[in-house]
């Protein structure tokens, strides 16, 4: 944030909401949407299906969309990393599916403990992001081709892993857990009491840094409302979360955060300080930008991609995990139908831009959460999946076009 020019006054604005708020406002006419039409999206869909199905609105429902989008969310991830250099893999819904089936032979036809079957799966994730980065950095084949000649051959790796039509169920307690256990409730707000005191105090040593250096701070108020945000909206997660949802909590207790929920929180932390905190995230963004001009800059253009398709197909293992502990077993489907459509779908629809150069982790959450509740909604009003189809695809559609629109009004007001 920087400070504002007082036009009556001609001297520097002192920091404070109503500046802040004045800038967002300034970036938003200037082309720069960030996350706004997906959170604006978000809020119109579920307030449209509260009003035509209230069961949607119901503590079990809301802690279905969590487990229903996690494995989608999850892959999504790892996808803006590739989008962010102006790339795309294909091959990501069916990567999660053979690190999926890596998981379940290790676990269920090898008899080895979960932390191996989990390592086999994600070195797995490695090794085809790895190879598939390559390809695409030191040949020069453009990417689409690339990840879809993958999408092919992995569709078909998938089958000959499970044994053509054969399912093989995953029993590992752990496993299984990630999905379908929730955390004590009591542990529940115990993680979010430390979230909100972490949050706040980066914020305060951030404004003090910035402060130090002499550079623009943001003010105690507006450090303030952001707490307190994310205090009154996880806070208000966590009590829906913690509600009983048995229908006989005698024999079964339903109460709690999804274990999945902290998990993903954990990667959206890491992932986004990998890429605002770090020289690979700024490298990475600046490869996306202009990759010629970077690479006079000195950096090393090909290690980006290969670091890229690397990470991508790492997060897509750990979705076919979560995938796979949801299903409790792994088939030739896994990681195929609308699993990459999603994956991509969420990535773009939160505010990542196809063209390169824009976007955030949180995004791939946000287009998660409106692609899981499209599906979700539209399934408790009984509409088929062809109607899902046509609807999230629009989304879409929608979401690329804000972003083709943005990225002109940008150039025209000389913001990018």
């Amino acid at each position: 944030m920087t400070a504002t020019i007082s036009p009556k006054r001609g001297v520097k604005e002192a920091p404070s909401i109503s500046s802040n708020v004045r800038g967002y406002a300034e970036r938003i006419r200037g082309g720069d949407m960030g996350a706004l039409p997906a959170v604006f999206g978000l809020v119109v869909l579920c307030t449209v299906f509260a009003i035509m199905r209230p069961s949607f609105v119901t503590a079990g429902n809301f802690a279905n969309l969590f487990t229903q989008g996690a494995a989608v969310t999850v892959i999504a991830m790892g996808l803006v990393f590739v989008l962010l250099l102006g790339e795309i893999d294909l091959s990501a819904g069916f990567a999660s599916g053979v690190c999926a089936a890596v998981l379940a032979i290790a676990l269920t036809n090898q008899g080895s403990p979960w932390y191996v079957a989990v390592a086999a799966a994600i070195l797995t994730g490695v090794v085809i992001g790895t190879t598939l980065g390559a390809i695409v950095a030191k040949l020069g084949i453009p990417s689409f081709v690339v990840t879809l000649a993958a999408f092919l051959a992995f569709q078909g790796l998938v089958l000959l892993l499970v044994k053509g039509g054969t399912i093989i169920a995953v029993r590992d307690e752990t496993i299984l857990a990630i999905a379908n256990k929730n955390l004590p409730p009591v542990l529940g707000w115990g993680l979010l009491v430390a979230g909100v005191v972490a949050y706040a105090a980066l914020q305060s040593l951030r404004a003090r840094k910035r402060a130090a250096r002499g550079l623009t701070a943001d003010p105690v108020s507006l450090i303030a409302v952001r707490v307190g945000a994310l205090a009154l909206l996880g806070g208000l997660a966590v009590y829906i979360l913690n509600l009983e949802r048995s229908r006989n909590a005698a024999v079964v207790s339903l109460a709690g955060v999804p274990i999945v929920v902290p998990i993903i929180v954990v990667l959206l932390l890491v992932l986004t300080f990998v890429l605002r905190r770090t020289a690979f995230g700024r490298h990475l963004y600046a490869v996306g930008g202009n990759a010629e001009a970077a690479r006079r800059a000195g950096i090393n253009v090909d290690l980006m991609k290969i670091s890229a398709f690397a990470i991508c197909s790492s997060m897509a293992a750990l979705g076919g995990i979560i995938a796979a502990s949801r299903a409790s077993s792994v088939d030739p489907n896994t990681g195929g139908s609308n699993v990459l459509l999603y994956a991509v779908g969420a990535a773009v629809i939160g505010g990542t831009s196809l063209f390169g150069g824009k976007g955030r982790v949180l995004d791939a959450v946000l287009g998660g959460a409106v692609v899981a509740v499209i599906e979700n909604g539209m399934g408790l009003m009984g509409y088929s999946s062809g109607v899902k189809f046509m609807v999230t695809g629009s989304v879409l559609l929608l979401a690329a076009m804000v972003d083709a629109l943005s990225r002109k009004r940008a150039a025209a007001t000389g913001l990018r």
